[in-house]
């Protein structure tokens, strides 16, 4: 049983963390906004990103709303523990993060255009949290598939961090890394915020918005 007096603010070493179990914990089926398969072998032109930005709930609403994502889904990445289950994620032990799979059309949409996206719809600036939500479970975290699209992830990374220094907004602190496995998150999880339209999202960004490549501008 996790220790209730774990360090939550943390990342545990491999040998705190969790056993888990080998099989999958139970989950959904299908995407309850737009029917499709949560599940499936991706091929091209469809694509995966993980993206950690605190809460799961308003994150899976952000990214499933935009033109040319296929599917997304609720689930934890970035730590030890095989197929975690919420509460375990929730003690820390885990050393996973939440995170939410957009599965993105590459005929429709670019890797750059959900980047931009998650640079500026969280703080990148937080570490082992997003606002209210503290721990490492809410920490930020972008996991992709190949060597090439983290080198993009670490080129926008590179942008929003000189516009965010200009306006004395902090160092981002994010996680880019490739090859991280994703477990899905509870059925009552998945597209939360389309169940329950009035429940909790705590999305909030810095203010800052770039052109990835293009240069700089900020909002307002």
């Amino acid at each position: 049983m996790p220790s209730s007096h774990f360090d939550k603010n943390r990342l545990p070493a491999r040998e705190e963390a969790l056993p888990g179990r080998t099989q999958p914990i139970a989950t959904a089926q299908n995407h309850f906004v737009n029917g499709r398969p949560l599940k499936e072998n991706w091929q091209e032109p469809l694509r995966t990103v993980l993206f950690g930005m605190g809460c799961f709930w308003g994150v899976e609403r952000l990214f499933w709303k935009l033109p040319g994502v296929y599917v997304t889904a609720a689930g934890y990445s970035g730590g030890f523990t095989p197929n975690p289950t919420y509460e375990e994620v929730c003690s820390g032990r885990t050393g996973h993060t939440e995170v939410v799979l957009v599965v993105y059309d590459n005929t429709q949409t670019a890797l750059e255009t959900l980047l931009k996206t998650f640079w500026e719809e969280h703080d990148p600036t937080q570490a082992m949290r997003q606002g209210n939500d503290i721990g490492s479970n809410y920490r930020s975290a972008i996991y992709l598939p190949n060597q090439q699209d983290e080198r993009s992830a670490m080129e926008s990374r590179d942008i929003y961090a000189q516009a965010l220094a200009a306006r004395g907004l902090g160092t981002i602190v994010t996680e880019i890394r490739t090859g991280e496995p994703f477990y899905y998150a509870e059925d009552y999880h998945q597209q939360y915020l389309a169940k329950n339209p009035q429940g909790y999202c705590g999305l909030q960004g810095t203010g800052v918005s770039c052109l990835i490549g293009l240069g700089v501008r900020h909002r307002g």
